[in-house]
């Protein structure tokens, strides 16, 4: 079993997302860290800028291998081999709706380039990934007939491609085996999401025997993109048993480091590395969760360098509020814990959605009388203003900025700041850390921080 990472091709595909080469670099090695096998590295013919990426990331010392894009045309396998990549995967589209409104050409046609484009890459020394595009689209009959074609050429390997993700999971899988019984070359799938179905099908690639998954990290790549490598990686290593020796704890790390620099940035809700995707909130479930995680955990967070959230409001439990009181060093149960619940929930009618440490210490206090001197909340939050130099761009900062797990929300404002943003930590030596790294941004000028000591909410 194998991942192909495509963030570099695919991925900036994505409206809106253009790599630098020292973005491409650092990604790549982060991919290569966690264990990847073969890096996608771009389509040379795209443009100088990504024929440059291309060399730079085959010169990388790197124990994945990289792959070039190109079509089935020579002009682009020369441009292949002048990037030095040992893989080419070449495509060409399949299906009757390609070859009449893109290639305006016939199947006979389609298969004499398919045959001279594959042996023209393998007498030159590359090895070849062939891509039926639009496979999923294509007559059966036909496609056994170019996969047969493209294995006697020379062709290494075959990558069935859904290319606008209309494929169900059972017939991705039938199609996967259907293949195993034409060739004898190792399979690849490379799934889109445009029906939200990329991960089901990449799986059922897998039931029906495809060797390797195309994946994209944060699922970026056209329209809706393609199958993310997080939830694909977690899914085959802890339902499916596949031991690779994947670094999942780089999940987190890879996806932050793609929105930084792509400026687009994953939902809340987004499995493995969203926000909130081991956050608890119902009353039932946090008591059960703070018992036995697997109540309501299928992954153990920290699997992955999640950690858990209980999250306190109006849906909160005394089990929640007992937890969080007792991180804090107090101990409370009984009527006391049921009246601080009350009163929680009662702020929270008013319109109050954010608890933090603080806000229930302070409920605490009012029903306990404790000595909040001797209490050290479990997060601190802070405000910090910042002043750009005068040749940076404002959003480019921001885009930076935001990416940091600390920071909650970034805003871009008028007078003597361009930027401020609201973050949590978890103590005043992470908040210098934090405040020093934003200083070293070449983009800041100044930073100035003021700690958060309560907030209010207008009522009614």
């Amino acid at each position: 079993m194998q991942l192909l990472d495509s963030t570099l091709r695919e991925g900036e595909q994505t409206p809106g997302v253009s790599f630098s080469v020292e973005e491409k670099v650092k990604i790549a090695k982060l991919l290569d860290q966690f264990g990847i096998d073969i890096i996608e590295v771009g389509h040379p013919a795209v443009s100088e800028d990504v024929k440059r990426a291309c060399r730079v990331l085959a010169e990388e010392n790197m124990e994945a291998e990289t792959l070039a894009h190109a079509r089935a045309m020579r002009e682009d396998i020369d441009l292949v081999l002048q990037v030095g990549t040992p893989w080419v995967g070449i495509w060409l589209g399949t299906s009757p709706l390609s070859l009449e409104h893109k290639f305006h050409i016939g199947r006979e046609e389609a298969l004499g380039r398919i045959r001279d484009s594959i042996s023209y890459a393998k007498e030159r020394g590359l090895k070849v990934r062939f891509t039926p595009e639009d496979a999923t689209r294509t007559e059966f009959d036909y496609l056994a007939e170019v996969m047969e074609l493209a294995e006697r050429a020379g062709a290494d390997r075959i990558s069935l491609a859904d290319t606008v993700g209309t494929a169900l999971p059972g017939q991705m899988k039938e199609l996967v085996e259907k293949a195993r019984g034409v060739i004898d070359l190792p399979l690849h799938v490379h799934c889109h999401n445009d029906y939200g179905m990329a991960v089901a099908n990449a799986l059922a690639g897998y039931e029906g025997g495809a060797h390797l998954i195309d994946v994209t990290i944060n699922g970026l790549g056209e329209r809706t993109g393609i199958t993310a490598l997080a939830p694909l990686a977690v899914a085959l290593n802890r339902l499916y048993e596949v031991e690779k020796g994947w670094r999942l704890e780089l999940l987190p790390r890879l996806a932050r480091k793609v929105e930084e620099f792509s400026g687009l940035f994953n939902a809340e809700g987004s499995p493995i590395v969203g926000e909130h995707a081991f956050a608890h909130k119902a009353g039932l479930h946090t008591g059960a969760v703070l018992e036995e995680p697997r109540t309501y955990e299928a992954i153990p967070p920290e699997v992955v360098n999640q950690s858990r959230e209980i999250v306190i409001d109006k849906y909160t439990g005394k089990a929640a509020v007992k937890n969080r009181l007792a991180e804090m060093g107090v101990e409370v149960d009984g009527e006391k814990l049921g009246e601080i619940v009350g009163k929680i929930k009662e702020k929270a009618s008013k319109g109050k959605s954010r608890f933090t440490d603080v806000d229930v210490l302070e409920i605490a206090d009012d029903v306990l009388e404790l000595d909040l001197r001797s209490r050290t909340p479990k997060r601190i939050e802070a405000l910090v203003s910042f002043s750009l130099n005068s040749t940076s761009y404002t959003t480019r900062a921001t885009r930076k900025i935001v990416a940091l797990d600390e920071v909650d929300q970034v805003y871009e404002v008028t007078g003597d700041n361009d930027i401020m943003a609201h973050l949590e930590v978890k103590s005043i030596g992470s908040l210098n850390e934090i405040i020093e790294d934003f200083r070293n941004m070449e983009e800041v000028e100044r930073t100035s921080t003021s700690l958060i000591l309560k907030d209010y909410v207008q009522q009614d």
